[in-house]
C-alpha cells in the first residue's frame, strides 16, 4: 500500500468530504509500514474495503413543530464495518451534520471499537436537526419521525445506536420508545438508555471517566501524579461534565468549560457545587455557559475557545477540529504537558504534529474516549443476559479496558527514542484486529 496514492484516489472519488479524508489520512499514514508487512492484505485489496463504508442510509424526516408548521430534515446512518461485531456507534443531532462528518466518525468508530476488544463493529448516524431551542414535545416528535425510518436498519444483532452530540438521555428515551412501538420488541437495540429500562450504570459517565483513566496511565509513564494539576476542559456537555467530575475526585483543578458561544475561566477551579450547577444548567435548563460566569463572577470570553489559558493539561471535549495549529502552539508555549482527547478528532493534523514535535503526552480520541463505547458494549452484554451489574463492577471493567487500550498503544507506538506515539499505537492496534478478521471471513 502507498498511503498517499490511496488518499489521492479517495479525494477524487469523494471531493467534498474533507473531514472523512482527514480521518482516513491520519490513520493510513501511521499504519502503512505495518500493513506492508502483510502481503495478504494487499492481495485482498483490504485497504480500500476498509476505507469505504459497507452502506450509507439516507432519508427525509418530516415532523410538525409546536406552531403546526411542517419541518423537514435529513437523516443518515453510515454502517461502516461489521467484521468483528454488530454495527455500533452514536447518533448526532446538530446543524453541522453531513455525510463527510458521519463517514469520518464511522471510520474512527470502527477502530475505536476494535481497541476496546469487545465484539462491536463501527457505525455513526444522525441528522442536521438541532435540539437547541426546541421544546420537549418538538424533540419527541422529531425523534419519533427519525425512528420511523431508522428502525428498519437496526437491531441488537445488526446495528446498535447510542447518543452523541445533541442526543442525550432524553432523546435516547424517545427513540427507544418509538422503536419498541414499531417493532413490538423490547431488546438491547440502544445503549445509553435510562436506568429504569435497561441502561447500564456508569454509562453517562463513561466517556469522561475513561478519558481521565487513560490520561492517568499516560502520566504514569513519566511518573507524574494528576493531583494538583491545572486542567483546561472544553465543552460543557456529557463528556466534559463527567471529565470534570472525575478530575475533581482525583484532586486536579479544572479552570475552564465552554460551549459554542464562548468559554468561562474560573481561576479558583470548578468544585462539586459549581459542577452541580453546570449539570443543572446544561441538562435541565438547556442554558448557556455564560450564565456560569454571571453567577460566579468569573471571566467569560465570547466566541473563543479556552486554549490560551495557562494550565498543565488540556482535555478537548467539545467537537472536531477545535484545536488548530495556532492554538496548539499556544498550548505548548504555556507549558502544557499532556493532551487527551474526549471529543472525536478535536485536533487538526497540524496541531498533532506540534504536540508530537514537542514530545508531550498526546492521546487521540479513538483511544482516550473509547470508554463511552466500551460501557455501551457492557450495556449490550447486560441486556443480553437480562442482568444489571453494580456501579463498582462496571467501573472496574471500564478501568481494565482503558488500561488494556493504553498497553496496546504503548506496544505498537513506542519509538526508538522511547517516546510513545499514541496515534500510531492506537491506529495499528485497532487496525490489525479488524484486518485479520476481514481476511479470515473472505471477500464479502
Amino acid at each position: 500500500m502507498n498511503a498517499e496514492k490511496v488518499i489521492e484516489t479517495l479525494k477524487q472519488r469523494f471531493p467534498n468530504e474533507p473531514e472523512y479524508i482527514q480521518a482516513v489520512s491520519q490513520v493510513l499514514g501511521t499504519i502503512e509500514e505495518e500493513y506492508n508487512k502483510h502481503p495478504e492484505f494487499d492481495r485482498a485489496n483490504l485497504i480500500e474495503r476498509l476505507c469505504i463504508p459497507d452502506r450509507i442510509i439516507q432519508f427525509r424526516i418530516t415532523w410538525v413543530d409546536d406552531k403546526g408548521n411542517v419541518q423537514t430534515n435529513m437523516g443518515y446512518r453510515v454502517q461502516h464495518n461489521n467484521t468483528i461485531g454488530p454495527y455500533k456507534g452514536g447518533l448526532r443531532y446538530h446543524a453541522s451534520v453531513n455525510l463527510s462528518i458521519l463517514k469520518f466518525l464511522a471510520f474512527e468508530q470502527t477502530f475505536k471499537n476494535s481497541l476496546t476488544t469487545l465484539p462491536m463493529g463501527g457505525a455513526k448516524g444522525g441528522s442536521d436537526f438541532s435540539p437547541r431551542g426546541k421544546s420537549n414535545a418538538e424533540v419527541m416528535r422529531f425523534c419519533q419521525a427519525f425512528m420511523s425510518e431508522l428502525y428498519r436498519h437496526i437491531g441488537p444483532d445488526e446495528d446498535v445506536p447510542a447518543g452523541d452530540i445533541g442526543v442525550g438521555g432524553r432523546e435516547v428515551g424517545y427513540l427507544f420508545g418509538m422503536y419498541k412501538k414499531l417493532t413490538h420488541k423490547f431488546t438491547g437495540v440502544f445503549t445509553g438508555k435510562g436506568q429504569e429500562f435497561g441502561g447500564s450504570r456508569i454509562r453517562p459517565e463513561a466517556t469522561g471517566y475513561g478519558n481521565v483513566y487513560f490520561l492517568c496511565n499516560m502520566l504514569a509513564t513519566r511518573n507524574i501524579d494528576i493531583k494538583g494539576k491545572t486542567v483546561l476542559v472544553s465543552g460543557s456537555g456529557n463528556v466534559a461534565q463527567y471529565t470534570v467530575e472525575k478530575l475533581i475526585e482525583l484532586g486536579a483543578k479544572v479552570v475552564t468549560l465552554s460551549d459554542s458561544d464562548g468559554y468561562i475561566y474560573d481561576p479558583d477551579g470548578i468544585d462539586r457545587e459549581k459542577l452541580d450547577y453546570v449539570m443543572e444548567l446544561k441538562n435541565l435548563e438547556r442554558g448557556r455557559i455564560r450564565e456560569y460566569a454571571e453567577k460566579y463572577g468569573v471571566k467569560y470570553v465570547a466566541g473563543a475557545k479556552p486554549w490560551a489559558e495557562k494550565a498543565d493539561i488540556a482535555l478537548p471535549s467539545a467537537t472536531q477540529n477545535e484545536i488548530n495549529e495556532e492554538a496548539a502552539k499556544t498550548l505548548i508555549a504555556n507549558g502544557i504537558i499532556a493532551i487527551s482527547e474526549g471529543a472525536n478528532m478535536p485536533s487538526t493534523p497540524e496541531a498533532i504534529k506540534i504536540y508530537q514535535d514537542a514530545k508531550i503526552l498526546y492521546a487521540p480520541g479513538k483511544a482516550a474516549n473509547a470508554g463511552g463505547v466500551a460501557v455501551s458494549g457492557l450495556e449490550m452484554s447486560q441486556n443480553s443476559e437480562r442482568l444489571r451489574w453494580t456501579r463498582e463492577e462496571v467501573d472496574n471493567r471500564l478501568q481494565h479496558i482503558m488500561n488494556d487500550i493504553h498497553e496496546n498503544c504503548v506496544r505498537y507506538g513506542t519509538q526508538p527514542d522511547g517516546y510513545i506515539n499514541y496515534v500510531k499505537g492506537a491506529n495499528i492496534a485497532g487496525f490489525l484486529k479488524v484486518a485479520k478478521a476481514m481476511i479470515a471471513q473472505g471477500v464479502v
